[in-house]
């Protein structure tokens, strides 16, 4: 049995504007009609064998990370809240106890959620090389070609080639290998040293092991983070579509990656390369290097209008983006930011979210357009005594019943039928009806209908901050 365990907490602060804390990128569709996340669950299925993915995430993003399981019909094993990051190595110690609860020694394949692989058929064929030497105890990594001295990568340096491995599995003569050693993110010089050497292979952060073993060298190598997490698994509780871990038990882990916890202290390790069109998403250029390109070489992305543009990837997500004589830039547009920037210069991307942070600012963590449980809203305008959104309600979905103590509000129906409670009133708006929330009073909006709930919702008061929303009872468990 294989259970693929999804890696899916992270930021990508480098895909900012579009990817934000609240938003990261894996939950968006940046190549294709699904997201990072799906396409990850959905390239596992065809495999035999598999069954549901443990996802692993944060509690910020559980609701999203359970609906986009929704949409392409996966139920999740399990979806582990990390109440706290701890890297790599704590989750993975985590999923493999609880598979060893409900399965007879699995292996798992352990998937960062963001990234993208082209050939699906060459990644299958890895994945079954890699179960041959699983089975037999080994801890195995995946190892891409490369195909270029690049710098954003770390290495893996191969060691003697181990037996055993499929022929039409291997990649130009490159074979199953032990692992000599991991190293860091080279220079310029030294990764060309690697790449002309033959003898290195991207780091890409996929793993393939059973779960006793994982389990069995990570009490040999990180006693104290296998204690921690077994304590956070005991003490944690269901919660709904959710498994939430025990917040002081796992806050108390040593945070570490498996790369440096285990694999690189272990002598069962083994590297299986593969070429498959892999990588990693980590920056706009990358979106360049896989997205569809035109005859001017450029990608580009929703409203955009171009004239002597070469080599650029422009992405609109509501305004036009009209450009004139750029070469080789990034210019990436959302409602409260535009980013613009050479392509050789968006690793620095990450400095700029650093520099919003440290002035807390919202654009680092969140869109002008937010998405809940129940649907989504978007924030239209903004002034010192009022707010404007635009609120869409999913059909069956309800909000919670809450009240405010600084804010009174206006509810305009667009499109669709509410049902609206407001004190000890409960009735019904349609559409180009509306209703007016005072200052204090319980209220809560409800779509009993088949079609989205559209209303138009106009705050009025002194303060918008969520924290002024008082939840007196609430389907999703807030």
């Amino acid at each position: 049995m294989i259970i693929p365990v999804i890696m899916a907490g992270g930021s990508g602060t480098r895909l900012w504007p579009l990817s934000r804390q609240l938003y990261p990128k894996q939950l968006m569709r940046l190549v294709d009609q699904h997201t990072m996340l799906q396409n990850t669950a959905l390239r596992m299925m065809d495999l035999d064998n598999v069954t549901d993915p443990i996802v692993v995430c944060n509690n910020d993003h559980r609701f999203m990370v359970a609906e986009q399981f929704r949409e392409i019909n996966i139920a999740p094993a399990s979806i582990v809240l990390e109440p706290v990051g701890r890297n790599t190595a704590p989750a993975i110690i985590v999923a493999a106890l609880m598979a060893v609860l409900t399965h007879d020694d699995p292996v798992l394949v352990v998937l960062p959620a963001d990234h993208y692989i082209n050939d699906t058929p060459s990644f299958h064929l890895a994945l079954q090389n890699g179960l041959h030497f699983a089975m037999r105890g080994k801890l195995i990594t995946f190892g891409i070609v490369p195909d270029a001295p690049l710098t954003g990568y770390g290495y893996i340096r191969k060691g003697e080639r181990l037996s055993g491995a499929r022929k039409e599995t291997t990649v130009n003569g490159q074979e199953v290998a032990a692992i000599r050693e991991f190293v860091e993110k080279p220079d310029k010089e030294t990764a060309e040293t690697y790449v002309n050497s033959g003898n290195y292979l991207w780091n890409s952060g996929i793993f393939m092991f059973r779960a006793s073993d994982v389990l069995s060298e990570c009490k040999a190598h990180a006693p104290e983070m296998v204690g921690a997490c077994k304590k956070a698994l005991q003490n944690g509780k269901s919660d709904l579509d959710f498994f939430r871990l025990d917040r002081e038990a796992f806050k108390a882990c040593p945070s570490d990656s498996i790369d440096y916890a285990v694999m690189e202290k272990t002598g069962r390790g083994a590297v299986v390369p593969f070429e498959s069109g892999w990588n990693d998403v980590g920056s706009w250029e990358a979106l360049w290097q896989i997205g569809k390109k035109n005859n001017h070489d450029n990608v580009i992305k929703g409203d955009v209008l171009v004239h002597n543009v070469n080599n650029s990837y422009l992405h609109a997500t509501g305004r036009m983006i009209a450009a004139v004589g750029l070469k080789d830039h990034i210019v990436v547009e959302t409602a409260d930011a535009v980013l613009i920037s050479p392509r050789n210069q968006v690793q620095d991307v990450k400095k700029l979210v650093d520099q919003l942070k440290q002035m807390e600012r919202e654009e680092a963590l969140t869109h002008k357009k937010e998405y809940r449980p129940w649907g989504l809203y978007e924030e239209i305008a903004r002034s010192e005594r009022f707010q404007v959104k635009r609120v869409t309600v999913k059909p069956g979905a309800v909000l919670s019943l809450q009240k405010h103590f600084h804010r009174a509000e206006h509810w305009v129906v667009v499109s669709g039928t509410a049902y609206v409670t407001r004190g000890n009133e409960e009735f019904e708006l349609k559409e180009d009806q509306s209703t007016y929330i005072p200052l204090g009073i319980e209220h809560r909006l409800e779509n009993r209908g088949k079609v989205p709930l559209e209303i138009i919702e106009v705050h009025s008061g002194n303060y918008f901050g969520e924290d002024d929303i008082i939840r007196l009872d609430d389907a999703y468990g807030r």
